[in-house]
């Protein structure tokens, strides 16, 4: 490996929203591990990853890495001690709109890094919503002592700066789940209208957020107009279980007796591998998604699109595309809907075509976070 001699070994702790079986915040683990492992390569920096897990077991069976309790004081000490660096990220984990404990947690723990002099790196991070004025100083004060600073928008490293953090010093990047591979020898089997002469299949990524489940029962009412429109296989996609599994089955009951002739709708597996659901999601006509990373899945296999926005990252995220949401958890028209899912599947070509240069961009810059921190460790070797 490398240029002959002996490449160093650097430990370093990574810290996210790992060990929950979400296979969004999965597919971000692996893809910054495979990132890593590939510039440790080629940078003769020989990478060993130490994962801060909600489920430590799990994930070191399922990554074949070094896994601790996240939340368990003596374990994270010991793992920052015994490290070379922390790397914070990737997704949505400087933001308050889920808990007012998330922010102080996850800057606690880059925090504890820097106390114990060792430097931080924040990979492809999501900022914001920062509701709370009182956390501005947290986040401040452990990205302006980091050695490097990505995130993965331009709104979030706005936010970072009128939050004081100097914006020369923060990357603008994808989020890292664009540059993740399809499972090692699988291939993409093709949409499903191509293989047999089936209906195609559109997938399907909903998850619970309003209180009343109105969100749900319109994309309920679109999902059906659609199927009278044309002959559809809906296939449900359940990103975190077991709750969009259970989502998913409650829009289901819905359409029970409204699908239009041909039309089917059925739940894939839950699996755990972010992989095999993006093998998944590869296999899918379209994608109708209310998850960041089912339409991040769809881009990086290039699978036209429609997302149904709860939170500004999936506008941010959609619009480095080009694209702009079908509607929002506070409005979606049923036969807006059903025509622009229509004519996705009629010209998909065309949108592959016009949304390649965008998509094959974000690819390419997918692996900088971890170029530029493989780098950086690389310098404090040669030292």
């Amino acid at each position: 490996m490398g240029t002959g001699h002996h490449s160093q070994v650097r430990r370093i702790v990574i810290s996210g929203y790992y060990g929950f079986h979400n296979s969004g915040d999965e597919a971000v683990l692996r893809s910054i591990l495979l990132a890593l492992e590939e510039q440790g390569h080629a940078q003769d920096v020989q990478v060993q990853p130490v994962v801060l897990s909600a489920d430590p077991a799990w994930t070191s069976r399922m990554y074949g890495v070094e896994a601790v309790r996240r939340m368990h004081p003596g374990d994270l000490w010991k793992a920052l001690r015994g490290s070379d660096g922390l790397i914070s990220g990737g997704g949505s984990l400087l933001q308050d709109a889920t808990s007012a404990k998330t922010i102080p947690y996850y800057t606690g723990v880059m925090k504890l890094a820097q106390l114990l002099g060792k430097p931080t790196f924040a990979y492809s991070q999501g900022i914001g919503p920062v509701n709370r004025r009182w956390m501005d100083p947290l986040i401040r004060g452990v990205m302006k002592r980091s050695a490097y600073v990505s995130v993965r928008d331009a709104e979030s490293a706005a936010l970072l700066g009128r939050i004081g953090v100097p914006v020369d010093r923060i990357e603008v990047v994808p989020d890292p789940v664009m540059g993740l591979p399809l499972p090692a020898g699988a291939a993409s089997a093709g949409p499903a209208a191509l293989r047999a002469g089936e209906p195609p299949v559109v997938g399907v990524s909903l998850r619970r957020w309003r209180s009343d489940g109105a969100d749900l029962v319109r994309a309920a009412d679109a999902l059906a107009a659609l199927s009278k429109r044309m002959p559809v296989r809906l296939r449900f996609l359940p990103f975190h279980t077991p709750s969009d599994a259970q989502t998913s089955e409650l829009v289901m009951e819905r359409l029970g007796g409204r699908l239009g002739e041909g039309s089917s709708a059925e739940l894939a597996a839950a699996g755990d591998d972010p992989q095999q659901m993006l093998l998944e999601v590869s296999r899918c006509d379209a994608l109708f998604g209310m998850r960041l990373h089912a339409l991040i899945y769809a881009a990086n296999q290039m699978v036209p699109m429609l997302g149904l926005s709860y939170d500004p990252k999936i506008d941010q995220f959609l619009h480095r595309l080009g694209i702009e949401a079908i509607g929002t958890t506070e409005r979606l028209d049923a036969e807006a809907f059903a025509s622009a899912a229509c004519s996705l599947l009629e010209r998909k070509a065309d949108w592959r075509a016009a949304h390649k240069p965008a998509i094959d961009l974000l690819k390419r810059q997918s692996q900088k976070p971890a170029q530029q921190i493989v780098q950086l460790l690389r310098h404090t070797i040669l030292r």
